[in-house]
């Protein structure tokens, strides 16, 4: 019966402790509110608790136990619309939005977060149930090592080269190098752009990384997570002064355009580079049989 036991603690400690280094509270992830990474740290401990007993379950055996696997997965699915609710409810009173594909793409991660969890305390109280309970704490450490690591994804700074750009006007086309960003009227807000804008050019490095740059949603996410650093000037229904991401139609290149609270071009380009590649924009023409042929 002590064998049952150690197995099954250490299962939920490893579980419990791989979520809770899997949470994350800054500008790109959410949650940001106490409460909200209780109620993750409160799912981690549960889908840590589900792990940890299926091998003693098997063991012993009790095939009962295993089924609340299936329902658990039912439950971490439900996880995902949880979010999505939750921060679609948010953006509307936002005035830089994440966009839909921001918001699934965060959903669906909060979701794998419970499995990996699972899969973290499955191994661990595997380990300790048949080699002892050292080896249950050393598989342990690496499943979370590995956890770490599946969790991590790419940037749009390992697709795209970033560098500075010039802002300056066509008669009333706010212009970034050779990029028509929008229309401004009013020779004020005008001088304004000219004085206190920011320009970045975003070259994407091949056709894959062209297409992913050119979803709208990828834009949002590079828009979204530089106004929450450095701010933004722009208002209630106020366009002129909002930040924006243009394609050049012809070279598929992108032009992005700021007005900052912190105006920082140094800063700014690095916080473009660390901006999460979205799994809902991410292109792969280049990988399929026709792009393949095309390449060559």
């Amino acid at each position: 019966m002590e064998r049952y036991g150690a197995a099954i603690l250490i299962g939920i400690a490893v579980g419990f402790a791989d979520r809770w280094m899997m949470l994350r509270s800054d500008y790109r992830h959410y949650p940001t509110y106490p409460h909200g990474q209780m109620t993750h740290l409160a799912l981690g401990f549960i889908a840590a608790s589900l792990g940890a007993v299926a091998v003693p379950a098997i063991a012993k055996p009790d095939y009962v136990a295993v089924t609340f696997l299936v329902l658990a997965a039912q439950q971490f699915r439900d996880v995902r619309n949880m979010e999505r609710e939750s921060l679609n409810r948010l953006e509307e009173t936002k005035l830089i939005r994440r966009g839909s594909d921001y918001i699934e793409g965060i959903a669906r991660v909060f979701e794998a977060r419970n499995y990996l969890v699972i899969f973290a305390a499955l191994i661990s109280s595997a380990a300790a149930f048949w080699l002892g309970w050292q080896y249950g704490l050393l598989f342990g450490a690496v499943a979370i090592i590995l956890s770490l690591c599946l969790m991590s994804g790419s940037y749009v700074g390992d697709i795209a080269e970033i560098f500075a750009g010039e802002v300056h006007f066509q008669d009333s086309l706010l212009m970034v190098n050779d990029i028509v960003i929008m229309n401004v009227g009013l020779p004020a807000t005008r001088q304004k752009i000219l004085e206190e804008g920011m320009a970045v050019i975003i070259r994407p490095k091949d056709d894959d990384a062209r297409l992913t740059l050119d979803a709208p949603g990828q834009r949002m996410a590079i828009v979204h997570d530089v106004v929450s650093i450095l701010g933004s000037k722009v208002d209630i229904n106020e366009t002129e002064l909002m930040p924006m991401a243009r394609k050049h139609p012809d070279k598929g290149y992108l032009g992005f355009f700021l007005v900052a609270n912190e105006p920082d071009l140094d800063y700014l380009m690095e916080i473009i580079r660390k901006v999460p590649v979205l799994e809902s924009a991410r292109g792969t023409a280049l990988k399929s049989y026709f792009g393949r042929k095309a390449a060559d």
